[in-house]
């Protein structure tokens, strides 16, 4: 080897571990919650154990994402919450780097507990994706600039926000998946992030769902699956070719999670599915494991399920066979992060229980920040990332 190819092997290799801790969308880098990260904080309340904090400019149930040393997050504002911000903050000092304000162009209304900055934004090293409820979709630089701007209600003005949309965007390469199932108009979509228009869209069930899509690999190929509460959806991601599907009672707010040859959709009744070709093939149904808002997470041949008020099960994700369940302070909103061997899970009163995964599970710790949360946690960098409706929490050792 020259020279000079050692030296872009190592730059390279420099650069691909530099984001190796990166969390660039909802749950993380393969939607399952699961961070590498190893020395995580264990305690922490409002006087301690805090990096920094940033104020907000308004309401956001979306979960920070965090790349490149950068933390993206978005925000509702205004009466109507017609104001819809993009933030930029300083992942190591919570130093504020810019914020981006757009006026609404979609409905507003929704359920009381939610709003319009619910979908969590995408971002990779040069870009940040922002999906409003309002249907209204940035694509930013780095910097802030703005590439693209897309109104989604304004393309489909049948699509309905009757109580407020959550799906997140999801981005793959150059192609961000989104999900805008409503009363109205519903679809799949993979928008070229490039230009912000259509690769393709695909027709879906015209009932009212929040699940995220999710990207997973099947043998040697990749699917983007799409659950809604009548069917689990896999799609060619290049095309939009279906692929397979499941039919079945779902989930209409948990999303699914895939790994190690499995996936798990969550219902009232989870269940596995091992995806074939043409078709998945059901492994087990299990009402114990049953998803009500947290997502599952499929980590090491164990599926955690969190419900609302706080009961957390673990079950052999082969079997489906419960190997243990414990009981946190609920309720419960955000999807639990597994880092390590503990589980992190924040309720909505703004407490984070940390449990030892195992065959025993242990609490040992319970964080108080008093200040409500129902977005779920983001980790890099040897920090955990939380947000409420006023503030950005960066928990972790000061640097």
């Amino acid at each position: 080897m020259s020279r000079l190819a050692a030296a872009l092997f190592i730059l390279l290799g420099a650069a691909s571990s530099s984001v190796a801790g990166d969390w660039p969308q909802f749950r993380g880098p393969q939607g399952l919650g699961i961070s590498d990260e190893t020395a995580l904080p264990l305690e922490w309340n409002p006087g301690k154990g805090i990096r920094w904090r940033a104020d907000l400019p308004g309401r956001g149930l979306s979960s920070p994402v965090v790349v490149g040393g950068r933390v993206y997050v978005t925000a509702c504002s205004g009466a109507g919450q017609e104001r819809l911000h993009v933030l930029a903050f300083d992942a190591e000092s919570g130093k504020p780097l810019w914020q981006r304000q757009f006026t609404a162009t979609g409905s507003t209304q929704c359920n009381g507990k939610t709003n319009m900055a619910a979908p969590t934004p995408a971002a990779d090293a040069g870009r940040v994706f922002a999906l409003f409820a309002t249907g209204d979709l940035a694509a930013l630089d780095r910097e802030g600039n703005l590439l693209w701007y897309r109104s989604l209600c304004g393309d489909y003005p049948t699509i309905g926000n009757n109580v407020g949309m959550a799906a997140s965007p999801v981005l793959h390469e150059e192609s961000l998946f989104v999900a805008m199932e409503n009363v109205g108009e519903s679809f799949a979509a993979a928008i070229d992030v490039r230009t912000g228009r259509n690769l393709w869209k695909r027709p879906r069930s015209q009932k009212i769902n929040w699940t995220t899509p999710l990207v997973a690999r099947n043998g040697d190929r990749l699917e983007v699956l799409f659950q809604s509460p009548d069917e689990l959806t896999a799609y060619d991601p290049r095309t939009g070719s279906r692929l397979w599907s499941y039919e079945g009672g779902l989930a209409s707010i948990p999303s699914p999670v895939a790994a190690e040859g499995l996936v798990i959709a969550p219902g009232g009744s989870s269940l596995a599915l091992r995806p074939g070709r043409e078709k998945a093939q059901k492994l087990w149904e299990s009402k114990a494991l049953g998803a009500s808002t947290a997502s599952p997470t499929l980590h090491r041949r164990k599926v955690y399920t969190v419900n609302s008020s706080g009961v957390v099960v673990c079950a052999d994700a082969e079997s489906g066979e419960e190997s243990w369940r414990v009981r946190v302070k609920g309720p419960h909103s955000a999807s639990p992060v597994i880092a390590g061997d503990r589980m992190y899970l924040v309720n909505e009163t703004g407490e984070t229980t940390v449990v030892r995964l195992g065959e025993k599970p242990e609490t040992l710790a319970v964080n108080p920040l008093e200040d409500p949360m129902l977005a779920s946690p983001a980790v890099s960098g040897g920090a955990l990332f939380l947000r409420s409706d006023r503030r950005l929490y960066c928990i972790g050792q000061e640097k």
